[in-house]
């Protein structure tokens, strides 16, 4: 009984498959398009290496707030930092004369040198720490920044 049900089963998709013994396919669809001037999904003239030509690719954040930022937070270890988007990570450090260890996410989201353009995360192992303390960090960062400005001359 199995056997015979197994059988019918097994004559049934093979009856099914000729189906699409009728059907055309397009000699184009095995074509393969090589050389400078293949065509892709997206055909606009440019490729993904146009951005790093002619100075495609900006910085878009301050330098005197990312220079200050990496200044200021030096002993903390940097374990990222990318200037095309403004984040600068950093794991765990003690501050110099400092007993508790802390970590900092840093986000320069502006050109401008302006408070608005700096956002300072600050982290212990037990958590966030106070607005007072990350609000310090942020202000002796901005110092440092104007300070930068001041020495390069660009008042």
């Amino acid at each position: 009984m199995k056997t015979a049900l197994l059988v019918l089963l097994c004559a049934g998709l093979v009856a099914s498959c000729s189906g699409f013994r009728d059907t055309k396919i397009r000699e184009s669809a095995f074509e393969v398009e090589t050389g400078p001037n293949a065509g892709s999904a997206v055909d606009d003239g440019s490729s993904l290496l146009d951005i790093f030509r002619d100075g495609g690719a900006k910085v878009k954040v301050n330098r005197y707030l990312w220079n200050a930022a990496l200044q200021t937070l030096d002993f903390l270890p940097v374990q990222s930092a990318d200037p095309f988007t403004g984040v600068i990570t950093t794991g765990y450090g003690r501050p110099p004369g400092g007993g508790r260890a802390y970590r900092a996410t840093i986000l320069i989201s502006d050109p401008a040198l302006d408070a608005r353009s700096l956002n300072v995360a600050l982290q212990t192992q037990s958590g966030p720490v106070s607005a007072g303390t990350q609000r310090a960090v942020e202000d002796a960062i901005l110092a440092r920044a104007r300070q930068l400005r001041v020495q390069a001359g660009k008042y």
